[in-house]
């Protein structure tokens, strides 16, 4: 295993640990991840979790920017100062924070939501709203593109 896939709902316990999935462990474990970064999700209700390459993607994004620019300086918060690490106990569970709790609304029950080389962490409701609605905005997208495609004429 090689990428995060697929999506787990697990319980949160009275101390406000959650383990994460075994398949994701070991992903964690395959790349030789020892840190786990977490940031606000800034188009949902969701927390992305990642590794070094997490981090990577932003400040690729950031060399290439002016360090004194509007931009630069919203991303650098974004990245550095509005995240967190997250650390795993011996059994593989990591700590519902406030900082968790406060983006996603998770209680009791967290929705781990794999991304390829990231995951999300989701309230569950809100990820199977979200689910259902990202399948309906892709299904009638897909739907018009075939219309618009099957209406094309071919030349002879």
């Amino acid at each position: 295993m090689n990428r995060f896939l697929s999506s787990f709902v697990h319980n949160v316990d009275a101390k406000g640990r959650v383990s994460v999935p075994s398949s994701f462990r070991q992903v964690i474990a395959s790349r030789g991840i020892q840190e786990l970064f977490a940031m606000r999700s800034l188009s949902q209700p969701a927390i992305d979790v990642g590794g070094a390459e997490l981090m990577e993607h932003f400040e690729a994004q950031m060399e290439a920017m002016d360090p004194f620019s509007d931009l630069y300086q919203e991303m650098a918060i974004y990245a550095y100062g509005d995240g967190a690490y997250l650390k795993f106990d011996t059994e593989g569970r990591i700590l519902m924070t406030d900082f968790i709790r406060a983006h996603t609304g998770i209680s009791d029950r967290v929705a781990f939501v794999g991304m390829k080389n990231s995951f999300q962490l989701w309230e569950p409701e809100r990820f199977e709203a979200f689910r259902g609605a990202l399948r309906e905005k892709l299904r009638d997208r897909l739907t018009r593109d075939r219309g618009a495609s099957a209406s094309v004429e071919t030349p002879e």
